[in-house]
């Protein structure tokens, strides 16, 4: 499988989807693509669509809930419900809301309300050491969703635990809902920062499949006693030309010719 053309096609399958809703996270969504597409497609992570609730299954949570579009895009893809589903997303009566919700195939929490992912994937790892169970427990965060002081109580307690079958993703587009991250108190330096919670911390484009597949191809053999963090570079709103690096597409769809010149952009390439 061509991992870069899987790429562009969720993209397109998140504009599209988006568009029949009228009303979607772009920016944060296009910016994760790379990243959930990797852990999905790429052999990362061990689950089963026939049996979403397999108990040695790897536990996903998708803590930058609004991102969700990314995440749906792959389920329905991969057969743990049907596409057709996408088709109603955001409507009343969908299982498909806005941010994840635990009742919906594949998803293993209900998320959205920033800061609370880490804590509950923490848990989930503590659980699999104490009853020792082989499964890993990822959680994907943004980077602006690190002000909230509960992702750095989390990481503490994670590191106090020796928790290294936990790892966290920081999508770190740095650019929140209506700025640019670095406008924010305490985000920067944020490599350093995990590191001084006791992490195992890496940094790598989060763009590119060689750098997420160095850091991610051990995760179940991991024996260092340390979590794992990730400082994953990226860019919001990733493929399409007027998005990217603006904090206005956080929230949005395009309409005329913009929504024509995405289409364009996201078929072709800019």
């Amino acid at each position: 499988m061509d991992l870069k053309e899987k790429s562009n096609w969720i993209r397109r399958q998140i504009l599209e989807t988006a568009v029949l809703a009228g009303k979607a996270h772009l920016g944060g969504a296009f910016s994760c693509v790379e990243i959930i597409t990797a852990l999905y497609y790429g052999k990362i992570m061990n689950f089963s669509p026939e049996n979403p609730d397999m108990e040695g299954r790897d536990r996903f949570i998708l803590s930058k809930g609004h991102a969700c579009l990314t995440l749906y895009s792959v389920l329905s893809d991969l057969g743990f419900f049907s596409p057709e589903k996408l088709k109603n997303y955001g409507r009343n009566g969908s299982i498909l809301g806005g941010h994840p919700d635990h009742r919906i195939p594949g998803v293993e929490v209900s998320s959205g309300s920033l800061g609370h992912g880490l804590g509950i994937g923490s848990g989930l790892a503590l659980s699999a050491k104490l009853d020792k169970k082989p499964f890993s427990v990822l959680v994907l965060l943004g980077d602006g969703e690190c002000c909230e002081g509960s992702v750095w109580e989390a990481a503490n307690f994670a590191s106090a635990r020796n928790l290294d079958n936990l790892v966290a993703i920081i999508d770190n587009n740095k650019v929140g809902a209506t700025c640019p991250t670095q406008e924010y108190s305490g985000i920067s330096p944020l490599k350093e920062k995990w590191e001084g919670f006791g992490w195992d911390t890496r940094e790598i484009s989060g763009h590119n499949f060689n750098e997420i597949f160095s850091v991610l191809s051990d995760i179940h053999s991991r024996n260092s006693g340390r979590p794992l963090a990730i400082v994953a570079n990226t860019i919001k709103g990733k493929g399409v030309s007027f998005m990217e690096n603006d904090f206005h597409w956080h929230h949005g769809v395009p309409k005329g010719e913009l929504l024509e010149k995405a289409r364009i952009e996201l078929e072709y390439g800019k």
